[in-house]
């Protein structure tokens, strides 16, 4: 059985606040990015962590992560910079969440993506070769979409966690075995 690797995880959370950004980023300096012509947040960029998004509203997404652990350790030290720099009382959020945990994986050898098509079923595929090289699966019991490649590589996008991904793909495998695809 392949093992699914994270390649990114997404995180979100809302602050209590509101944010002026241009002030905001002059107070991070050259961490910060805050072109309001181009794009209402301001992205953050801090050496060796994954990137961050501040919204005036307060809604806050990280992601690039490489796993949970990282993305929950970011929001601690950007939760500490805001209430260090004086733009929020306590380094708290509400509602913080894993949004989204995107993994790779491996089907075993090459795929006829037509055939994995018909097999797993048109109703839960979608396959323009024309449009987009790969398959796009999404598991009747699984919360998550799967992008299924010719080589046999696998993108599962959606997810919760490692283990939900994991599940995801051990179920693609068994289903990809039995039908003989």
């Amino acid at each position: 059985m392949s093992n699914a690797q994270i390649v990114n995880v997404v995180g979100s959370g809302v602050l209590s606040y509101e944010f002026d950004l241009e002030e905001l980023s002059t107070e991070f300096g050259s961490e910060a990015e805050y072109d309001v012509e181009n794009y209402p947040g301001m992205y953050l960029r801090f050496e060796g962590r994954p990137t961050i998004t501040i919204y005036r509203t307060g809604k806050f997404i990280i992601y690039g992560a490489d796993n949970v652990d990282e993305i929950y350790s970011t929001r601690d030290f950007l939760l500490t910079q805001l209430s260090d720099l004086g733009a929020i009382e306590s380094p708290e959020d509400s509602g913080f969440s894993i949004q989204n945990v995107v993994c790779t994986g491996e089907l075993e050898g090459n795929q006829n993506l037509n055939a994995v098509a018909i097999e797993l079923g048109l109703d839960r595929t979608e396959y323009e070769p024309e449009q987009f090289p790969g398959l796009i699966y999404r598991p009747e019991t699984r919360d998550c979409v799967i992008l299924i490649f010719g080589s046999g590589k696998v993108v599962l996008t959606g997810c919760e966690s490692l283990d939900a991904a994991q599940r995801a793909l051990d179920a693609l495998i068994s289903t990809t075995q039995d039908l003989g695809v």
